[in-house]
């Protein structure tokens, strides 16, 4: 029997042209203005912090994928029933992450770069299982490229540090993310 399928050839296509196009004009026509806005903020935090320039774009570019490339197998319903409960738990546990990192921001002393980096580094595991069938290893390791650099306590630290350079650039991702959960895109 010939297991050709056209549905699953232009998944494959989708998948591929996503990790291609993966730029900002693309990012634009799939995510909208605010969350576009956050991507930037976190691409000149970044920056900030790496000194790279180069690795910078590579971090935000891997997310943009990441972002995309789930949406692309969300939207073509790849995931079974197991699959979808595990993209649910992703939702909810990104909902938590940005719930946590704007009541960190705007109250004073709370932060712990410890809870965060659970938290993020749980929202990666939960990626991982939901795409384990679907992408490659390389996607697998984009993932991780993202979370490493996120979840690292020292870049936390720095982010929601004293320092007036971080403080204003997560000013602006915190204000775009509280408008992102105000319209329940998050």
């Amino acid at each position: 029997m010939d297991s050709f399928s056209t549905k699953s050839l232009a998944l494959q296509a989708q998948k591929k042209l996503m990790s291609k196009m993966a730029t900002k004009s693309m990012a634009n026509l799939f995510i909208d203005d605010t969350s576009s806005e956050v991507l930037d903020e976190l691409y000149r935090v970044t920056k900030e912090y790496t000194r790279n320039r180069k690795e910078s774009q590579k971090i935000i570019k891997n997310l943009i994928k990441m972002v995309v490339k789930l949406g692309v197998l969300y939207r073509n319903n790849q995931f079974n029933s197991e699959e979808l409960i595990v993209v649910d738990n992703f939702r909810k546990k990104v909902h938590t992450l940005a719930m946590t990192a704007v009541s960190f921001h705007q109250i004073e002393f709370t932060f712990d770069r410890r809870v965060m980096s659970s938290i993020l580094n749980d929202c990666r595991e939960l990626l991982h299982q939901a795409i384990k069938r679907h992408l490659t290893a390389k996607s697998h390791s984009r993932v991780n490229h993202v979370f490493n650099h996120f979840a690292d306590c020292d870049f936390l630290a720095a982010l929601y540090g004293p320092s007036e350079v971080y403080r204003a650039h997560l000013q602006r991702i915190c204000n775009g993310v509280n408008k992102m959960l105000d319209e329940g895109n998050l």
